[in-house]
């Protein structure tokens, strides 16, 4: 590392430590200002060179191992940057000291194919099996396999590297960043055995593949979706947006050539279900009312007429129920109601506001669907 010959490269003008990925800089905070500054420009210009022009990038990561060689991120650039140079010998040494440094086997793909470059394939394979490929991540786990199938290659082995190659992640249907290099390689085997026309269709898939990431990483081509909150009022809902509990009330009948019930009036009569009605005619929330009108249509054929004044002791009973409110039924004595004159509709007592059964804590940032189906809130992996 120490060459007092080594001039450090210039900084472009326009570099500034935050040019480097936020992660790499994490791992600078053990230097000091000054010197964390200096090495990330020079990691930040490595990184950005690394393509147009290696040897620059291998200045400038020279220079950053110059001030920091403790810090795992300033090893692994100076062995990407000699792996790109052709410099096997010092990239599988300074990856080496970074998995040293780091605890990390994310490296090990590099690490064995730096072995190939050196033309010792066994060992490539014996390096690559040191550790359980499982434990890796997916990524790093396809490129092992590459490499692993490489080395079979370098051996001679051909029918072992497309073996390499089967692993779970090969799969045509889909398209991960990883696979456009696991389809060009297994090509590439079954072209080394004679397999063109199945060579051909894997090395389609991969360009097919690359297309796929390109479009979907396009800006502008993903797909935004926004979520709003609504809250959702009814007459038949109560504060908590819960159905209201039906109030058993019998619905004078009302004949269909009654002319009262052509008068807008009738349509206000009763929006609870008719007493004697299963439960699954509760009406759910804001989906329709229930008229007298209604009530009509199902009124069996001997119902009683609407001039029909219901008894003393029938209205008392509607009164009682229309009273009770849901949580803590009232005394008998307490309730008076009017008894229903002819035509005339009974109107339920609404429940007391310090009745009710919830509060509007309930309405949280959560989306939850109430027993009638309808969202109460929303929110947005």
């Amino acid at each position: 590392m120490r060459d007092d010959d080594f001039i450090a490269p210039e900084l472009p003008a326009d570099i500034a430590p935050e040019d480097l990925d936020i992660g790499a800089r994490a791992q600078l905070k053990t230097l000091t200002k000054e010197n964390a500054e200096f090495v990330a420009k020079h990691l930040a210009a490595a990184a950005q060179l690394i393509d147009d022009d290696p040897q620059l990038a291998h200045q400038h990561a020279l220079a950053a191992a110059r001030r920091a060689g403790r810090i795992g991120v300033v090893r692994e650039s100076l062995a990407i940057t000699a792996y790109t140079l052709g410099d096997f010998a010092l990239a599988l040494r300074e990856l080496r000291t970074y998995r040293r440094i780091t605890g990390r086997d994310d490296q090990l793909p590099l690490m064995a194919d730096c072995e190939r470059g050196l033309g010792r394939p066994e060992k490539a394979l014996e390096l690559a099996r040191s550790v359980d490929a499982s434990t890796l991540e997916t990524p790093v786990r396809v490129e092992l396999a590459i490499v692993k199938s490489g080395a079979r290659l370098d051996l001679g082995q051909k029918e072992a590297a497309l073996e390499e190659l089967r692993i779970p992640e090969l799969q045509k249907d889909k398209a991960f960043e990883y696979s456009p290099a696991l389809f060009a390689s297994f090509a590439g085997v079954l072209e080394e055995l004679g397999r063109d026309e199945e060579a051909a269709e894997w090395y389609a898939l991969a360009d097919r593949a690359i297309d796929a990431l390109e479009a979907a990483l396009a800006p502008g081509e993903l797909e935004s979706i926004g979520i709003t909150t609504e809250r959702i009022e009814s007459e038949d809902v109560d504060q908590d947006g819960l159905p209201l509990e039906p109030t058993e009330i019998d619905a004078p009948s009302v004949p269909a050539d009654d002319p009262a019930s052509d008068d807008p009036a009738a349509d206000e009569s009763v929006e609870s279900p008719a007493a004697g009605a299963p439960a699954d005619a509760i009406v759910d929330a804001g989906s329709r009312d229930v008229t007298a009108g209604e009530g009509a249509e199902d009124a069996p054929a001997d119902a009683a007429p609407a001039d029909a004044v219901p008894g003393e002791d029938e209205a008392d009973a509607v009164a009682l129920a229309a009273a009770a409110p849901a949580a803590e039924p009232a005394p008998v004595a307490d309730v008076e109601q009017p008894e229903a004159a002819v035509g005339e509709t009974v109107e339920p007592t609404a429940p007391a506001a310090d009745d009710a059964l919830f509060g509007d804590a309930l309405f949280g940032d959560e989306l939850i669907e109430n027993e009638g189906g309808s969202p109460r809130a929303g929110d947005e992996r």
